[in-house]
């Protein structure tokens, strides 16, 4: 299944937990269903990225990062690689390399969707759909900062940073009230 494929199969096979989210499923498929190179950074108008809010292993705290260009703690992710085999493979592999945490399992269903302006590394004005999942840790886990950050924390659920956006922390409520995956 290629990237552009799965990230249509995620978006159709999920329910929405309300109608705000539901819209943006609705309106992510229309881009997709549009636009064969949806999931390519070069995509001006718009293109699929992919995160994933990092859990520890008792759900009580979640990572974030301090974004670079955005200036505020957000989930990890970020682009789609040709390399990515599917959009659950991206996720992980965004969360994997901003974390440095080996042994994420991912959450393969998705947590919610959130599209917002961004000037990414194209230079000009785009939109970023991001597909966001979860991902747990293993017990243990140690983190490491790569250089996509200015600082990388384990934050408790109930207590995001006090700039923590709408987006933020509704992917936390999300990623709080989704039963956690059987470890294989």
């Amino acid at each position: 299944m290629s990237l552009h494929s799965s990230a249509v199969a995620a978006l159709r096979s999920w329910a929405a937990p309300d109608s705000g989210q539901d819209s943006l499923r609705h309106a992510v498929l229309a881009f997709l269903d549009a636009r064969s190179d949806a999931c390519e950074r070069a995509c001006v108008p718009g293109h699929i990225t992919a995160s994933a809010l990092v859990l520890d292993h008792t759900g009580e705290t979640a990572l974030l990062t301090l974004h670079p260009r955005v200036g505020r703690w957000l989930q990890l992710g970020g682009h789609c690689e040709a390399t990515d085999a599917d959009i659950h493979a991206a996720a992980l592999r965004e969360a994997t390399e901003e974390s440095g945490i080996t042994g994420l399992r991912l959450d393969p269903q998705l947590a919610a969707v959130h599209v917002h302006p961004l000037t990414c590394s194209l230079g000009v004005p785009t939109r970023h759909l991001d597909l966001q999942f979860v991902a747990h840790a293993p017990a243990g886990a140690q983190i490491s900062i790569s250089d996509e950050s200015l600082a990388l924390r384990w934050w408790p659920v109930d207590a995001l940073p006090p700039d923590a956006d709408d987006a933020v922390t509704h992917l936390v409520a999300r990623a709080v009230a989704m039963p956690t995956p059987r470890r294989a």
